[in-house]
């Protein structure tokens, strides 16, 4: 199975409004070097290390679980529940504990 890492960071790369070169700039990466960089993980050719992977996430504000989710359904409820406060998340886990 392929990991999902690759497709899932161009789509929040997209919906952030980003090119590659931009998000690789933002990171800190070299001008000349950002977006052969930032295409390189986007076609699975290399992968980040998890710390890289969490700079890139909250560079896009998404849970860097996003990335690593192998299913679909489940990747989208880890964004949206991304976008809620602590106290939301805390109603909602308590709510699914209770089968709501």
């Amino acid at each position: 199975m392929e990991t999902p890492t690759p497709s899932r960071l161009k789509s929040a790369r997209k919906a952030a409004g980003l090119t590659q070169q931009q998000l690789g700039m933002a990171l800190g990466m070299e001008p000349n070097t950002a977006s052969a960089r930032m295409n390189q993980y986007e076609k699975g050719k290399h992968a980040p290390d998890f710390l890289t992977m969490k700079r890139i996430a909250n560079e896009l504000d998404v849970p860097v679980a996003y990335f690593y989710c192998e299913e679909d359904i489940l990747a989208e409820l880890i964004l949206e529940l991304g976008k809620l406060d602590t106290l939301q998340l805390e109603r909602k886990l308590q709510e699914f504990k209770q089968g709501k």
